[in-house]
């Protein structure tokens, strides 16, 4: 996993909208907000988008933009985003480039309790929120939040970094 410090890899990914959204655009102007989840729909990732998007104004007002990236393509980001008034950007990153830059994609064998002729790779997205500075500096990483804190915590880090 990236660590504190780094500089935040840059990227290109589109958005819910098939608008593309470039990591290098907010440097000098945004702090950012990187949020990996595995799966639009489920109820934690849920939480967490709605969650991110009630609290978008207070992020805006401290220069920062959040930003959530998964595997689902940009029509299922689309739906979700319709369905459960998300309103922070959703980026899809089907091929798991992204995911890969910042050390949060995973690939494990399945586990067999007999003896298996062809064993098979899983993949997942590791959830883990990057904060990343004006200066495109990662300067938190906080992996497996609770989902009940997350947002909430990921807000007075922006807040002690924006000067509030």
């Amino acid at each position: 996993m990236l660590q504190v410090g780094s500089t935040a890899p840059v990227f290109e990914l589109p958005d819910a909208s098939m608008e593309m959204i470039r990591l290098s655009s907010f440097r000098g102007k945004k702090n950012v907000v990187l949020y990996f989840y595995p799966k639009d729909g489920t109820p934690v990732c849920t939480r967490e988008a709605i969650d991110f998007s009630d609290h978008e104004d207070h992020f805006s007002e401290c220069d920062t933009v959040v930003m959530g990236v998964s595997r689902d393509d940009c029509m299922v980001h689309e739906e979700f985003c319709d369905k459960h008034g998300i309103s922070v950007r959703l980026l899809s990153d089907m091929d798991c480039v992204v995911s890969r830059k910042y050390e949060v994609y995973r690939e494990h064998k399945t586990e067999h309790k007999a003896p298996v002729i062809n064993e098979h790779l899983h993949s997942s997205v590791q959830r883990c929120t990057f904060v990343i500075d004006k200066k495109g500096v990662v300067r938190h990483v906080l992996p497996d939040m609770n989902p009940r804190e997350h947002v909430a915590e990921v807000l007075k880090i922006i807040r002690q970094i924006h000067g509030h």
